[in-house]
């Protein structure tokens, strides 16, 4: 064949080709829904990802997800329906079955559990989604009377899947929990990207040599996202019996026991929630389950010795938390600090910022910033968190306590 022969059937292939993806494009365009063709021109945007997606490549429609009833533009906008977590069981019903029974899917629950919660500004903690409703609106609105007051929906899945693309790939990545996972209380982000996993995934990405919050929370896709101590670090039982009592102490703190040691309507919240684990199974399943990942890497020996340290620096961290609350509580037993209307408990740890005293400020702050700090910096392998965030917090929080409990009985 000649050059000019080969030109031409290589020019002859190029327009072959040119025109089957314009036909295609073109076939695209006159299969487009009602939907997609309105909302070209209204939310470009949503329409673009949606498409990009791999359900807008599967041919889905909006219709799919909300309903058809809407069909007369911003006129009778408000008929389109707004996914909820069933809306996507539908197609995902094992991934949903797992989301349904683990931790996410109460974070709602246990927003609303708080007893600070209904003395916040409605935006913070309510349909406005900007403070802790902002992150806690992944759980299931279970009781929801008004869920036309969720503008926006009340659905879970697009916490981590966001809207439209829905991505699987996005939600696979360590950066999707981070808005979340962040801060003041659990700034499992800020541990685990500046420890030497998070450093080896940002300098090599995802080769699968680093384990990623995924890998350590969702193995094998689990969407329960279980651990075996609990957002609270709390277990019962508790063979060692001086942990046991500083446990217990904390538990009263937190208003689940009462101050003779009896359960009190907080435990079934506690319960509901799973945010403290309240039998052995329910603590060694997601043991063994962190272990087996844990030694894809690492020997098991040496998985368990880690995993072992941080059950100790929780038990340390326990003995300065009991300490500090016995010295509060001694406050309120010697008539020195009174008991605000309408507590069940004091010091009650659960009001947060509300309390009324300034040494209980500093209580609840040890408990929630720097207890968190000094076992959540060890379980993500972060020293610096543990011991200067957390660890030694701890300790400047229980000295300044003791002293103001000295002083302010003193000044009696």
């Amino acid at each position: 064949m000649t050059k000019h022969n080969r030109n031409y059937v290589f020019c002859g292939w190029l327009l072959t080709a040119a025109l089957t993806l314009l036909f295609i494009s073109l076939a695209a365009f006159a299969e487009e829904s009602v939907c997609v063709k309105c909302h070209r021109g209204v939310t470009p945007g949503i329409v673009s990802q949606f498409l990009a997606g791999k359900m807008g490549q599967a041919g889905m429609d909006c219709s799919d997800c909300h309903g058809g009833a809407h069909s007369k533009g911003s006129a009778d906008s408000n008929l389109a329906q707004m996914p909820t977590p069933d809306t996507c069981s539908m197609c995902h019903q094992e991934r949903y079955d797992q989301f349904a029974n683990g931790k996410h899917a109460l974070a709602w629950v246990a927003m609303e559990a708080m007893p600070m919660w209904a003395h916040q500004p409605a935006a913070v903690t309510g349909t406005g989604l900007k403070g802790c409703s902002g992150c806690h609106k992944i759980g299931l609105k279970l009781g929801v009377t008004k869920p036309e007051e969720f503008r926006y929906g009340t659905g879970s899945c697009d916490s981590c899947h966001t809207r439209h693309t829905f991505s699987v790939k996005e939600a696979r990545d360590p950066r999707a929990c981070m808005t979340c996972h962040m801060g003041f209380d659990h700034p499992q982000w800020e541990m685990w990207s500046s420890s030497k996993h998070g450093a080896i995934w940002q300098m090599e990405g995802d080769t699968g040599r680093a384990p990623t919050c995924q890998t350590c929370h969702m193995p094998e896709g689990d969407h329960a996202v279980m651990t075996s101590w609990g957002f609270l670090a709390v277990r019962l039982p508790e063979d060692d019996e001086d942990w046991l009592n500083d446990r217990v102490t904390i538990l009263q703190a937190l208003g689940v026991l009462d101050w003779e040691g009896n359960p009190t309507a907080r435990l079934d919240v506690v319960k509901a929630g799973k945010v403290a684990r309240l039998t052995k199974e329910e603590f060694d399943a997601p043991r063994a389950k962190m272990l087996k990942v844990c030694s894809q890497c690492h020997s098991p020996s040496y998985a368990e010795e880690n995993l072992a340290a941080g059950d100790g620096l929780i038990r340390d961290a326990d003995k300065l938390m009991a300490e500090a609350i016995r010295e509060v509580r001694g406050l309120y037993e010697g008539g020195i600090l009174t008991r605000p209307e309408g507590w069940d408990t004091a010091p009650d740890l659960l009001q947060f910022y509300d309390t009324m005293y300034p040494i209980e400020q500093v209580l609840w702050v040890m408990f929630l910033e720097h207890r968190m700090r000094t076992f959540q910096g060890a379980f993500h392998m972060n020293p610096d968190y543990t011991h200067w965030y957390g660890w030694a917090e701890m300790k400047r929080d229980l000295a300044e306590i003791k002293a103001e409990a000295a002083a302010m009985r003193a000044g009696q």
